[in-house]
């Protein structure tokens, strides 16, 4: 048994996030697993918008050993603006063969790219990230980045999805990382008329009591604007919870407490 924890869209914010796990008792002064036999969850989007999206990595990477050498664990999953920097990487400015109209490299600058997490890139990195799962599941929740059904494209269960989608990380083919960028933008599916219903049928899809999520800053599903004060947005009948807090836009890092598994 441990607590289980998690985190979202941190955009290279990686101070802030060190002082909310010190908070959490995940971390010690020294910035070392200090968490015992907690799980953390980390829900993408580690990069972009900010100044050190590879020392976020680089921090996920550790603890994902450190918390194992304890008895807990540290998950980072995949999110968008991960894919995006790897399709950067891979493909910069070649246009989409489905679509020339767009490219990589164009959305990467329009989304906040940071040219030194390019540049910081290595294999041991790449091979990191190209591994992460899509979707986890903890203490009851269903753990995702983004807001979107997208993820029931590449299957029924979430060992299915996790699959499929490592599985594209190692297609050498641009629409392929084009589609896979596109599926992951998309949002809201929780938080429109339908949504409650639509919640439901991906909780019975793929189990939990639960959502919960990032991508989609909580201020946008609660209307009004960004502030350091904002708390994570549960709504859709209280099936799912929103922990993007907006820290690239000076919202605070929502670090939660989920409960024990």
């Amino acid at each position: 048994m441990g607590d289980v924890w998690a985190v979202s869209d941190i955009h290279g914010h990686r101070d802030v996030l060190v002082q909310a796990l010190q908070t959490a008792g995940l971390l010690d002064e020294n910035e070392h697993w200090s968490g015992g036999d907690a799980h953390l969850w980390f829900l993408g989007d580690y990069v972009d918008r900010g100044p050190d999206g590879i020392g976020v990595i680089d921090l996920a990477r550790r603890l994902e050993q450190e918390a194992a050498g304890a008895g807990g664990t540290a998950t980072a999953l995949l999110g968008n603006h991960e894919i995006l920097m790897l399709g950067m990487h891979r493909y910069g400015p070649m246009p989409v063969p489905s679509d020339g109209r767009y490219s990589f490299e164009a959305n990467w600058v329009g989304n906040g790219g940071v040219v030194s997490d390019i540049e910081r890139l290595d294999e041991e990195r790449l091979d990191w990230l190209t591994t992460r799962p899509a979707l986890g599941f903890a203490a009851d929740h269903l753990l995702l980045h983004s807001d979107t059904t997208a993820y029931l494209l590449w299957g029924d269960t979430v060992d299915e999805i996790n699959a499929a989608v490592r599985a594209e990380l190692q297609m050498p083919d641009l629409d392929t990382w084009w589609e896979m960028w596109r599926r992951l933008t998309s949002r809201y599916a929780f938080a429109r008329e339908d949504g409650v219903d639509t919640a439901r049928q991906v909780l019975e899809t793929l189990g939990g009591s639960r959502i919960v999520h990032g991508h989609t800053i909580g201020a946008l599903i609660r209307g009004g604007s960004v502030t350091p004060e904002d708390e994570p947005v549960l709504y859709a009948d209280g099936l799912v919870l929103d922990i993007d807090g907006g820290i690239y836009l000076g919202g605070p890092c929502q670090l939660v407490q989920l409960g024990e598994t």
